[in-house]
């Protein structure tokens, strides 16, 4: 399902003036379709507080949802521009101050099957303001996030 085009379609983030980015690679224990309906039904199972988020898995579909750190409330805004089930989420990506500084970023999830049953992800996030964004958000996604989705992916299938 790739993004709209006609009229009345969302337009793409303007990035120009944001060129710094990060790429994460991580294999996955979890199949492409269960990875993928993580990241687009079950943000709260893995990322956001639970009962906070509002998204529906569709193009151009906005969303919120909100996680916790060190006792503050983070909210987080955006909308899908691309998703091929079990192959593909692309999505805008808000946070305040201490995220995206208000950019609205961009986040690809490219999902490959792997040999042992398992994924292969590539994770891109673009669109920040400066270097030291981009550096914290690859930590994060590199040593806590996609760690902890491998962890929950596991569990789950597990049972």
């Amino acid at each position: 399902m790739t993004g709209p085009t006609g009229p009345g379609a969302l337009p793409e983030p303007d990035l120009v003036e944001r060129p710094h980015g990060l790429t994460v690679e991580r294999a996955m224990k979890a199949s492409p379709e269960a990875v993928y309906r993580a990241w687009t039904e079950g943000f709260d199972t893995w990322f956001a507080e639970p009962g906070t988020v509002r998204m529906r898995a569709a193009v151009d579909e906005p969303f919120v949802f909100v996680t916790r750190h060190e006792n503050r409330v983070h909210p987080h805004y955006g909308r899908f521009l691309e998703l091929e089930p079990s192959r593909l989420v692309r999505l805008t990506w808000v946070t305040g101050a201490m995220g995206t500084g208000g950019a609205e970023t961009v986040v690809t999830v490219e999902l490959e099957p792997a040999p042992d049953g398992g994924t292969r992800l590539r994770l891109t996030h673009t669109g920040f303001y400066d270097r030291a964004g981009a550096e914290r958000h690859e930590q994060a996604w590199a040593d806590h996030v996609l760690p902890h989705l491998d962890d929950v992916l596991t569990a789950n299938a597990r049972g």
